[in-house]
């Protein structure tokens, strides 16, 4: 299997499952990793998903250009919604979280940012070598990298292809934190359950509203959660508040001890 799923309670991992190739984004990966993401959006008794790649060496290498180099670019260009990977990522009403687990190269680079969380291996590399194969992107990375670590970085890596190494990628604000490789799966499984364990509706229209808000001006954005809170917000009873208000004290009190 190209893609795999595992679960872990409420949460799914799926693992790009190519490693000989360096997961290599060929048309079948392709496809497999974007119904494996509408499937896990699909499935209500998953609250959280982990999206890594099988072995040391790499996230994802990106498109297969070998197979690229026989089909010609047009292939990927045109597939449908349902076999374009970063959509369905994107698309994902639970929150992913990626696990960095080697090289994440232009298109691999572009599945790592449509996750919503990073966590990378210390093994982790990021390299946009768009402007060096003659290919421009059509996965969001030439104006997500700009909002994630400014333009000037952005520019800088990808009209460079140069690599970012996990530390500096870390100081940058495209990943969270970096683990030893060891720690990086049970690191990223530990914080998909921490978010799982919350209530999933009210963490699906969260992450909505965050990137909804995130897509507009700052003032249509606060509009935007002004609206939204009120509506929901008015549906909330006072026993549901007490109940959850104990239960946060309790969490707390938890984590300390």
């Amino acid at each position: 299997m190209l893609v795999t799923v595992e679960r872990d309670g409420n949460v799914a991992v799926v693992t790009m499952n190519r490693p000989e190739a360096m997961n290599a984004l060929s048309s079948a990966l392709r496809e497999e990793l974007a119904k494996a993401m509408v499937a896990v959006d699909a499935d209500d008794s998953i609250h959280a998903v982990v999206l890594t790649g099988a072995g040391q060496r790499a996230f994802t290498a990106g498109l297969d250009l070998k197979e690229l180099g026989t089909q010609g670019l047009g292939a990927a260009n045109a597939e449908t919604p349902q076999a374009n990977p970063v959509k369905a990522i994107e698309q994902c009403r639970k929150p992913v979280i990626g696990a960095i687990n080697g090289v994440a190269i232009t298109g691999g680079f572009e599945v790592a940012v449509a996750c919503d969380i990073l966590i990378a291996s210390e093994n982790a590399r990021f390299a946009d070598t768009h402007a060096r194969v003659g290919i421009m992107p059509g996965w969001g990375l030439s104006q997500k990298l700009s909002r994630l670590i400014g333009i000037s970085r952005a520019k800088e890596l990808s009209l460079s292809g140069n690599f970012l190494d996990a530390q500096t990628a870390c100081a940058w604000g495209l990943v969270n934190r970096v683990v030893p490789a060891e720690e990086l799966l049970p690191a990223a499984k530990k914080l998909a359950a921490d978010i799982a364990s919350a209530d999933p509706g009210m963490i699906q229209a969260y992450k909505r509203l965050i990137d909804d808000g995130y897509a507009v001006p700052f003032g249509e954005a606060m509009a935007l959660e002004h609206e939204r809170s009120s509506s929901a917000n008015s549906q909330v009873n006072k026993a549901e508040v007490e109940a959850r208000r104990m239960a946060v004290m309790e969490r707390g009190r938890a984590q300390q001890s």
